[in-house]
């Protein structure tokens, strides 16, 4: 798939622990990957806010059931959108990131920073999808949201609630959560690759057949974007890490540690299938994703893509990530690697 990069982490005291990484830090170079490079792990993000948001309600602090309009007025339907609507992905907010303004902004301006109402106003420029609670609509305008409520209710930056929060508690040294006016990617890192832009790939991540073609003969280079401003996904996939930081994060949010154990199962629970029709679809729940045995999510933003989920029957764990996204099919390559590794490890 073109992967200029890429890294595998398997924890399990059943099956022993493994990694390996593979290509270079860049297209064309001989530095080779390494274990602990840092990368932007995209919405992975997500669970990280999730779990503040979860660690509010275990403190009394806020309520799953408190509607957004107590904490960010102007949204709409904000009245009836509650933390847990927004936190399972059923508000039926639109997703700003598709938004052709955006896209447009994007291309012209990489290094741009966004603020987090510049981004809301987007999606609330456009009517909700369904009523809050009818419905499951992947949109990061949710995580946004829930990012302005940390703020609010601690008084502090969800920075520093996530760094003492999760990273200091669990030793996730190589992790952080950058400033909105920073696209700083702390060393080691690789450079991060895409094919086509923004705009091009608003409806569709797969690219045109003769554009596949180019890129797969070598006589088109994909575009470095490596140093492009995140603050455009910000609590929803802004995060920077490292494939064993990754690995201690996931297993913490699934096999317990970060929340009460009542609602640590309550949140485990609230997984449900993403296709109502397809009870062996992929499931989502208050801020947590599962993929067959594994809990965890992944996470894309141009340039990188990553995995991480943890078998909390089997303690598997398995961290994957690429230097590339999205392929020029359109499939994320980290999460096409999960797949086989998963794959291989659950074989009869």
């Amino acid at each position: 798939m073109l992967v200029t990069g890429a890294v595998v982490l398997v924890r399990s005291p059943e099956l022993g622990d493994w990694s390996t990484t593979i290509g270079t830090r860049a297209y064309g170079g001989t530095e080779p990957v390494r274990l602990g490079d840092h990368v932007r792990v995209g919405s992975n993000t997500k669970t990280w806010t999730g779990t503040v948001v979860l660690q509010l309600v275990d403190e009394g602090r806020l309520g799953l059931d408190d509607p957004i309009s107590t904490y960010v007025p102007g949204v709409p339907n904000g009245d009836a959108i509650t933390l847990a609507h927004l936190l399972s992905m059923r508000s039926g907010l639109d997703n700003y990131t598709q938004a052709l303004e955006l896209n447009e902004a994007m291309d012209a301006d990489p290094a741009r920073s966004y603020a987090p109402q510049e981004l809301l106003d987007m999606a609330f420029r456009r009517p909700p999808l369904y009523p809050p609670g009818e419905g499951y609509n992947y949109s990061n305008t949710n995580t946004v949201l829930l990012g302005l409520v940390i703020e609010q209710v601690t008084g502090t930056p969800v920075a520093e609630e996530f760094r003492t929060r999760l990273f200091a508690p669990l030793g996730m040294d190589g992790s952080a959560f950058p400033d909105r006016d920073s696209a700083a990617l702390a060393d080691p890192h690789p450079r991060g690759y895409t094919y086509g832009g923004n705009v091009e790939t608003i409806d569709s991540l797969v690219l045109p057949d003769d554009v596949q073609a180019q890129a797969r003969a070598g006589t088109l280079a994909p575009t470095d974007v490596t140093d492009a401003n995140p603050s455009w996904a910000w609590t929803a996939g802004a995060g920077v890490s490292t494939a064993e930081d990754l690995a201690d994060c996931v297993r913490a949010l699934v096999g317990g540690g970060l929340l009460g154990p009542e609602l640590q199962q309550q949140r485990l629970d609230s997984v449900r299938p993403v296709d109502p029709a397809d009870p062996m679809s992929p499931g989502y729940g208050l801020g947590l994703a599962r993929f067959g045995t594994l809990y965890g999510h992944s996470g894309e933003l141009p340039g990188f893509n990553s995995f991480m989920g943890h078998d909390p029957e089997r303690d598997i764990t398995v961290v994957t990530w690429t230097s590339l996204a999205p392929s020029v099919d359109g499939r994320g390559p980290a999460v096409e690697l999960a797949k086989a590794v998963i794959g291989a490890l659950y074989a009869p």
